[in-house]
């Protein structure tokens, strides 16, 4: 079964695996507002994508290109988000964007690629993955997949203010690149879930309960900045072809977009997709807080592909969040 395989495997690289997890982690300051990105412009590549029968292999390939993104021998751990499963709507990452993503890094020549998540509602986090279809899209799914949420784990300095140090999946420690695959969602909470909420499935359930209450505790802006500050070593792919507007992330409805949206810099990336979805990226409020890590202005962001704007899709928000709206006063 996949548990016990991911326990040997652990055992016999755990001493590699946190030593290389601690050197790919990012100090992370406080969780409050910040400077404004100095760091030059970032790269964000928008494509059309019409269906999930489209060649998506070969979208995610130009994508890449765009992106200038190297992959050939690194470790990769590909983050994809499914956190409950209901057949008539779109709450997951679709497979066939997880399997195309899957076989987009072993053509860049990726010495390993690894599948991981970690729910924050089901428990059962392979019945997730198999009632989703992950099962039949990806060759050899089990053996390449990790619960995040139960496997082994190691200490790393903390982000949350209560908890000098937190504790992270040995394999996702180890990964030289962490790839987000989330669902282009509205959100109750956030107002939007994008490359940068995806990572609250880092967190495992197992030492911090569900849906990783901590995050709750400190915020959600607050923690979705803290991950990301945390975890530098990022490249997104957000699957825009069937999105979620409304009452997302769970309760919304289905909202075809088209796009994928892919880079580097995951603010980059979330402003980029907010545009697309019609919300205004300096209202959103883990943007703003973020945008010392990265740059949410048009003229920050070197666009690629498609413009924002020829592909904009205005998604519904909930009532609170209306102020989002691109164009909206405040």
């Amino acid at each position: 079964m996949a548990r016990g395989w991911m326990r040997n495997r652990v055992d016999r690289r755990g001493a590699l695996l946190t030593m290389a997890g601690a050197a790919g982690l990012a100090s992370c300051g406080g969780s409050g507002e910040t400077a404004r990105w100095r760091g030059g412009k970032r790269t964000v590549a928008v494509l059309r994508a019409p269906s999930y029968e489209a060649d998506l292999t070969d979208i995610l390939w130009r994508g890449a290109q765009l992106c200038g993104l190297e992959a050939r021998g690194k470790r990769v751990l590909l983050k994809p988000n499914f956190v409950e499963f209901d057949a008539g709507t779109c709450i997951n990452t679709n497979m066939a964007v997880v399997a195309a993503a899957y076989e987009l890094f072993r053509k860049l020549g990726a010495a390993e690629v690894w599948i991981g998540e970690g729910p924050g509602h089901r428990r059962d986090t392979l019945y997730l993955a198999e009632e989703a279809g992950y099962f039949r899209a990806v060759k050899d799914f089990e053996s390449r997949f990790v619960d995040l949420n139960r496997d082994e784990v190691a200490a790393v300095p903390g982000f949350l203010d209560d908890h000098e140090e937190m504790y992270f999946s040995k394999t996702l420690l180890a990964a030289d690149l962490i790839v987000s695959l989330p669902k282009m969602k509205t959100h109750h909470w956030a107002g939007a879930t994008l490359s940068m909420k995806n990572f609250f499935g880092l967190v495992p359930g197992a030492v911090y309960g569900w849906p990783k209450n901590p995050l709750h505790y400190q915020g959600i802006d607050a923690s979705i900045v803290g991950l990301s500050r945390k975890f530098r070593n990022t490249f997104a792919i957000v699957d825009g072809i069937v999105g979620m507007e409304g009452n997302g992330p769970i309760q919304g409805r289905a909202k075809p977009c088209g796009v994928v949206v892919m880079g580097g810099n995951l603010p980059a990336v979330d402003a980029t997709c907010s545009r697309v979805m019609g919300l205004d990226p300096e209202k959103i409020r883990y943007l703003a807080m973020a945008a010392d890590i990265g740059p949410i202005s048009e003229i920050e962001i070197e666009q690629r592909g498609e413009s924002p704007k020829s592909v904009m899709t205005p998604f519904a928000v909930t009532s609170n969040f209306e102020s989002l709206r691109m164009g909206r006063e405040s």
